[in-house]
């Protein structure tokens, strides 16, 4: 009977518990596409350009995407530009909130949460 317990077959290896979605797969990670970078960082470069931002960061979660932007990267980010694909239907699957966790805008179209931003770019030019 020992024998039979310390052979090979008889020992499972040990499997990290992965989280499971409500349908019974794995979730999996919210990314941005590649147009929708492209949109994000184009704001992100015109304002590293006039000297307000200096740092970014991407993370991709299982619930949603997030866009943070830091003026050092040692503080907390100014602005977080998320995606939630969850609420496409209700709320919109974009949203901009503040460096105190306030949501400064929501919406279902990227181009349109990204509005908010061209108010800041006029104040930049004057």
């Amino acid at each position: 009977m020992l024998a039979l317990m310390s052979s090979p077959e008889c020992i499972e290896p040990q499997r990290q518990a992965r989280p499971v979605s409500k349908r019974g797969r794995a979730p999996e990670q919210v990314a941005f596409t590649r147009s929708e970078l492209t949109r994000i960082l184009g704001v992100y470069g015109h304002f590293v350009a006039a000297g307000e931002w200096r740092d970014y960061a991407i993370d991709c979660l299982s619930e949603r995407a997030v866009f943070s932007v830091f003026r050092k990267a040692s503080e907390t980010p100014l602005y977080r530009i998320e995606k939630r694909p969850a609420l496409a239907r209700r709320q919109g699957q974009w949203m901009i909130v503040s460096m105190t966790g306030a949501i400064l805008k929501r919406g279902h179209h990227l181009s349109q949460v990204l509005k908010l931003f061209d108010r800041q770019k006029l104040k930049l030019a004057t």
